[in-house]
């Protein structure tokens, strides 16, 4: 089996409400969807939802380098070579993770079609039955997000993701008003994404936190300042988890050397799809790392993706794969079970995509043959 044809779509997710966090706020979500096709007549789709804060790479220059060399690379090669796709893509293009991505998904969609089996058959097998979803609450005044949460609570869920990450202490108001508003029944995360910079910062928000009861404090640092994280998790009993401080396997090694953290998000997007996200999972289950897949507000695509890396591994203890929940139109059709998400059985991503939708939220599209 080989590749014949990748057309590839910029499109603009709708989100319901603006999505808002310590270093931007999102109107509306860019991604690029991949659509490759193989000379078998099996279609694969993937994802790119590329963050110029995270991974280096924007919407354009995504576009950009899947048209002029990943794809055209792709032309003629077996969907089902994983290690080989990504050799000759690393080969051809440093890093792009967020670009990787969608090439690597569509193999995957395919090669689970063409054996009919679903994805994370190829990866391991099931083994997790379903996954709570946590609800992610985007920054704003403390009374919002408390009221945002306990509205929450009464459609089901049991657990959020504060995002956080101004000044420390407005950002306390903000994690105080919730938990007294849901109680301490509830989960509460906080995810700073970077914004309270260092660890003296970080610390001292921890010391007027100490009786909130977080579940975990993701990545309140710099991205690249791993010692910061090894200093705060020296001096705090709150379980630390990476983020935007994990890419790849050279970042892995080090949070497993120096014992940086209790947790690691693990993205598709930051760590270029799939068959990597898998490498990454190995690596933190050999250091009793507890691993999440997290999310880049993919849409069903990136979403479904992610979701058969966490079934496949027992490591996996949490998802944050909300996405489709966001948008007021999606091009796929990964169903949601609040607050529980249960994948189905069928080949490949198990989603179909609308066409129409495609086609609609796309601004322009390329086809390589």
């Amino acid at each position: 089996m080989k590749i014949t044809e990748i057309e590839i779509f910029a499109i603009e997710l709708p989100l319901i409400e603006p999505f808002i966090i310590s270093y931007d706020t999102y109107p509306s979500m860019p991604s690029i969807i991949v659509k490759m096709t193989t000379d078998e007549g099996i279609i694969g789709y993937g994802e790119s939802v590329p963050d110029e804060h995270v991974t280096g790479e924007t919407w354009e220059s995504t576009y950009a380098v899947l048209k002029n060399q990943l794809a055209p690379l792709m032309i003629g090669q077996d969907p089902m070579a994983f290690e080989k796709i990504h050799a000759l893509m690393d080969k051809a293009v440093y890093q792009v993770p967020a670009a990787k991505a969608a090439i690597d998904i569509a193999c995957f969609d395919i090669a689970g079609k063409k054996l009919d089996v679903p994805v994370y058959q190829l990866i391991g097998g099931r083994y997790h039955e379903k996954f709570p979803i946590t609800h992610v609450l985007s920054i704003g005044t403390p009374e919002k997000m408390a009221n945002e949460a306990e509205e929450r609570v009464r459609q089901g869920y049991r657990s959020f993701k504060m995002k956080v990450g101004t000044e420390v202490l407005k950002d306390v108001e903000r994690i105080q008003a919730v938990r007294e508003r849901v109680g301490f029944d509830i989960a509460i995360r906080v995810d700073v994404n970077q914004g309270w910079e260092n660890s003296s910062t970080t610390l001292r928000g921890l010391r007027a936190l100490r009786d909130v009861d977080l579940d975990w404090l993701e990545q309140p640092v710099v991205a690249d300042d791993i010692d910061a994280m090894v200093e705060i998790k020296s001096k705090t009993d709150i379980p630390l988890m990476i983020d935007e401080g994990l890419h790849g396997v050279k970042e892995m090694r080090e949070i497993i050397a120096k014992r940086a953290a209790d947790k690691v998000n693990i993205k598709l997007m930051k760590c270029g799809g799939i068959y990597p996200a898998m490498k990454l999972a190995t690596m933190a289950e050999m250091a009793g790392i507890e691993c999440q897949i997290g999310s880049m507000v993919e849409s069903s695509v990136g979403s479904a993706a992610g979701f058969h890396v966490a079934f496949s591994k027992k490591i996996m203890t949490s998802v944050e794969l909300t996405g489709p929940l966001k948008f007021s139109k999606d091009v796929g059709n990964l169903k949601y079970d609040v607050p529980f998400i249960c994948l189905n059985e069928r080949p490949g991503l198990g989603i179909d995509i609308d066409e129409a939708i495609l086609q609609e939220l796309c601004h322009y599209s390329h086809v390589v043959k």
